[in-house]
């Protein structure tokens, strides 16, 4: 019999890819909502997706096994809600507004994990004394702020001064709107505390500036019990917030990874969180032998799937399918042809501009061929400008990703190296 499981956002390439999961002979997978419509855009009306995933369901000639996803905000707070209406296992929206809700999340955390947490305060950017107010708190300059539901490292800014403040309240109160009135709608169907109801989506973040090597733990719970099965390192350009590349596994000491996992197991059994996959990033300050927990997210890292699968053999989509479907994740290790990969962002640090020369597709298919197994994506389109690109930091712009593997880190350098002499990009209409 034929189980049916329902994808949100699902693309031709990820489709190609569930067929590779283990124990998928006998499942047919679903698209549920277009990528567009869940990610290719800067506007998400919750409601209105809702309403049309619904109709898709309630239209459907057969089972409902399973609805999963694999990307952040708004695709990882529509599954509990739709999950809770059609019976398939998943967290509950508490469990994951408990993550999810930076505030909420930082309170939940300094219950159980306090040493791990770094000083935190919420505040509301539409306040003109707002810098004052954090100032009653206990942080000082520097500090880094966020929005209370963050995408991706958007809208987030390190503040070394009043003037970078007032620089990034600009950017917040121009832009937070875009992520919190879809926030919002999601928190209305939610049994939330008086204290955190108050703090909505347009309110922000402010913490202690924390930093080390940086890495992110995947994991999941399956019936209560909390699994940890990889870590991922997130490596950064130089004196900039950005990233340059993601590398599993990770070169951190065993030790360091083995209490990121332990900590891992006991904030996700603390919040009740159930029967999904989580990500968690950590720093790990190695002067003071400190591990700080950045943030929790209630998802698989979907750029982090082509590593799985070059290094254990399948994608670690096979953990949000399984447990969709109510098994426990049957998620292999080191059975992939490659010994270490890495996704590699091909960045451009300017305002904004246009672009006036982008790779052509046989550009790109010449530049993968020159190691095997790379695949590139370019997030860019001729007369485009950067400031169209969904999802980008405060800092730079990623015009291309590129996922590749080898049989040692400096190999994998080397041929990323060798790859983008491939690629040419050009740009006009520059803003510093």
């Amino acid at each position: 019999m034929t189980r049916n499981v329902f994808v949100v956002g699902l693309n031709d390439y990820n489709a190609e890819r569930l067929k590779r999961l283990r124990g998928v002979e006998d499942v047919a997978f679903h698209q549920l909502l277009t990528p567009a419509q869940v990610y290719e855009t800067q506007e998400f009306d919750i409601p209105a997706m809702l309403a049309e995933a619904e109709a898709t369901l309630d239209s459907f000639d057969g089972t409902i096994d399973a609805i999963v996803g694999y990307m952040d905000f708004p695709v990882s707070t529509m599954l509990p809600l739709l999950s809770a209406k059609y019976g398939t296992p998943n967290a509950s929206l508490e469990s994951l507004l408990k993550c999810e809700h930076k505030f909420w999340s930082r309170k939940v955390m300094a219950e159980v994990i306090p040493e791990h947490v770094p000083a935190f305060t919420a505040f509301d950017p539409f306040d003109d004394e707002a810098l004052s107010k954090i100032g009653e708190s206990s942080l000082r300059f520097p500090f880094f702020v966020k929005p209370i539901k963050s995408s991706g490292s958007r809208l987030g800014f390190r503040i070394d001064s009043p003037e970078d403040f007032d620089f990034a309240i600009g950017k917040l109160r121009a832009d937070i709107g875009q992520i919190a009135e879809p926030f919002n709608a999601v928190l209305d169907k939610a049994d939330l505390p008086d204290e955190i109801r108050a703090v909505e989506g347009h309110y922000c973040m402010a913490e202690r500036i924390i930093g080390g090597r940086q890495c992110t733990v995947e994991g999941y719970v399956h019936s209560g019990e909390v699994t940890c099965y990889g870590t991922v390192d997130s490596i950064r350009y130089p004196q900039v917030l950005s990233f340059f590349y993601y590398h599993y596994p990770s070169n951190l000491p065993q030790r360091v990874q083995e209490q990121m996992w332990e900590i891992s197991r006991k904030v996700m059994k603390h919040i009740g969180y159930d029967n999904a996959g989580f990500n968690i990033e950590y720093f790990w300050d190695e002067v003071d032998n400190q591990i700080w927990l950045l943030e929790i997210n209630t998802r698989i890292a979907q750029s982090h799937c082509d590593l799985f699968e070059m290094v254990d053999g399948v994608s670690h989509q096979q953990v949000a399918v399984d447990l969709g479907l109510g098994h426990k994740p049957d998620m292999p290790r080191g059975e992939g042809p490659q010994k270490v990969a890495a996704e590699f962002f091909y960045r451009v640090f300017f305002g904004d501009a246009t672009a006036v020369r982008v790779p052509s597709r046989a550009e790109i298919e010449v530049a993968a061929e020159q190691v095997e197994g790379t695949r590139i994506v370019s997030n860019l389109t001729k007369g485009m400008k950067l400031s169209e690109l969904p999802e980008q930091d405060a800092y730079s712009y990623a015009v291309a990703s590129l996922w590749m593997g080898a049989s040692t880190t400096s190999k994998l350098l080397w041929n990323y190296e060798q790859v983008m002499k491939r690629l040419n990009y050009e740009f006009t209409d520059i803003v510093d």
